[in-house]
């Protein structure tokens, strides 16, 4: 079993267009062009089906021998002594003990054991590449982020990545892919840290450790197991439609530089007089949507997504996205019949505008280096981007930031990678790898022997709060609509694979409460996809209608934490 709830494809994006009151930008030649499914196509094979070339990554030196004559550069230990043997130890006799002092050993031995670095919980499976956003529209009217000037040119660092599977997992298993982008501004680090599908499983981050804990493998088998992961979703109704997303041929796309991105969040836009909108991002490939059914996922080689991207920039031919953007008012926000906030919908006829395009040129020399040691927070915000109220981007500025800190140190943004393209300027001091220099007596502030500036124009935009205070979930809660929207807008074919990857992994699963519940969610967001599943995974109509009559009886109980 491949578990495959994280092995097959999703249409990424669905139904985005409709009117809205925004500030005047140019508007997109073709609007439908932003909807993923009349662009995605289902390919039969990975689009790196033949072996990767020889020279990956165009990294010059992966493969090439050294020019005939040039001088090989001395070895020495890291405080740059030479040394004079790397192969034999250094022991007493052909036949005695190895010494403890042989310092080239030791460090050699104690360098290597700790090569590797904490994996990452989520996103540990990765792939990163360098490249340039260009602006193509002035959005001041909307943010004073400095990017965002038509023209202007900002480098950015890319990590593609899958979401669940450790590092050493095959590329084609089923899964959210993530599609981080760093912008390297002229005030700051801005990471859109999101994925390749428009809309998430859970809307309130104090879900997230239980949903992953929930696909991740058992503790106790240590295998991924569907029984987990659907009892979990079973209590879970708002993740219906990231279920249909994930387990559409989106979930395995065909190649990294065939998915759409997404940063999933509302985020707050603060033009130069204070004035404010809600917005949402999205990358729209220019090579198309292009993803693999499931049975060609599964035949899919080890890393073909990585060959394929790192192939394709090493022959020149350099994948780009165009960087849309979603807009409302917070008045507009608020006439949604759907709370603007909550991360498991999108924003259904609310027209894109194109502000820039952004192209992928070079592979990183090192991949520990970039890839692997690349740290991207939500809370990497620059002026003219805030944060919203969204619960789940809420929890999400103290997580990533902190685990990443867990992960690489507390130096971690020190890290070429990480390291912002502007001078730092803070009290923040020691701690793992510490790499500051030059002497430092002030830290502290505020001082009149060695002052720093603030500017109150950077102040976090001002906004009023009038609520009482207490958990309770949010007051629109419909879980099911947009998941229907989604299969309903579907091909055939595709409708065809969504089932059967469903049933795949609900075959699985031995409780018939859980599997029935999860029946009971497809059919209230599609009659025809639920009777589907219900006939694939052998759960009685009946009982089907049953279940469906019990949640609408309860689901006010549920939602206010009674159940």
């Amino acid at each position: 079993m491949s578990l495959d709830f994280y092995r097959s494809a999703r249409p990424a994006l669905a139904m985005l267009l409709v009117s809205t009151a925004l500030p005047v930008l140019a508007q997109s030649a073709d609007p439908a062009a932003t909807q993923v499914e009349t662009r995605m196509s289902t390919v039969a094979e990975p689009i790196a089906a033949t072996k990767p070339r020889a020279a990956q990554a165009g990294v010059a030196g992966t493969v090439d021998t050294q020019a005939a004559g040039a001088v090989a550069p001395q070895m020495t230990r890291d405080n740059g002594a030479p040394i004079g043997s790397n192969r034999n130890s250094l022991a007493a006799g052909d036949a005695g003990p190895v010494l403890l002092e042989d310092t080239t050993l030791i460090e050699k031995l104690a360098r290597f054991d700790r090569e590797r670095v904490p994996e990452r919980v989520v996103h540990a499976r990765g792939t990163g590449a360098l490249g340039i956003f260009r602006a193509t529209a002035d959005i001041s009217p909307l943010t004073k982020a400095s990017l965002f000037t038509a023209g202007k040119e900002t480098p950015v660092f890319v990590r593609f990545s899958t979401v669940i599977h450790p590092s050493g997992s095959p590329e084609g298993l089923r899964d959210p892919h993530g599609f981080a982008v760093k912008f390297y501004t002229d005030q700051g680090n801005w990471d859109l840290v999101g994925n390749n599908l428009p809309i998430f499983f859970i809307r309130d981050a104090i879900q997230f450790p239980d949903m992953i804990h929930s696909l991740k493998p058992s503790p106790v088998t240590n295998k991924q197991d569907p029984n987990r992961l659907f009892e979990f979703f079973s209590g879970t109704p708002e993740a219906t439609n990231m279920l249909v997303h994930v387990y559409s041929n989106l979930g395995t796309p065909a190649s990294y530089r065939t998915m759409d991105g997404n940063g999933v969040h509302a985020f707050k836009l603060v033009n130069a007089q204070g004035q404010t909108v809600f917005a949402k991002f999205r990358w729209i490939s220019h090579q198309g949507v292009k993803s693999l059914n499931g049975d060609a996922a599964n035949k899919a080689p080890f890393n073909y997504l990585t060959d394929d991207l790192y192939g394709e920039i090493a022959a020149g031919n350099f994948p780009t996205w165009d960087l849309m953007v979603q807009t409302l008012t917070a008045d507009e926000v608020g006439k949604l019949p759907y709370n603007g906030f909550d991360d498991t919908k999108e924003w259904l006829g609310v027209p894109f505008r194109k502000i820039g395009e952004m192209t992928l040129n070079k592979v990183p020399e090192n991949f520990f280096r970039w890839t692997e040691q690349s740290a991207f927070a939500p809370a990497n915000l620059v002026p003219g981007i805030e944060q919203s109220p969204d619960r789940m981007l809420q929890g999400r500025l103290f997580s990533y930031s902190d685990t990443q800190r867990y992960r690489v140190g507390a130096n971690v943004m020190d890290l070429p990678v990480n390291r912002p393209r502007v001078p730092v300027v803070n009290n923040y001091q020691d701690g793992q790898l510490d790499t500051a220099t030059g002497k430092v007596d002030v830290n502290y502030f505020p001082s009149v022997t060695q002052q720093k500036a603030v500017d109150p124009s950077f102040a976090p935009t001002p906004y009023k709060v009038d609520a009482i205070v207490q958990t309770a979930p949010i007051s629109k809660t419909e879980p099911f609509d947009q998941a229907g929207d989604f299969y309903r807008s579907l091909k055939p074919m595709d409708k065809a694979d969504l089932v059967k990857n469903l049933a795949g992994d609900l075959n699985v699963v031995t409780s018939a409460r859980t599997k029935t519940i999860m029946v009971s969610y497809f059919t209230q967001a599609d009659k025809d996809l639920g009777m589907r599943l219900a006939k694939a995974v052998n759960v009685p109509s009946s009982d089907v209608s049953k279940a469906v009559a019990d949640y609408q009886a309860a689901v006010d109980a549920r939602y206010a934490g009674k159940q």
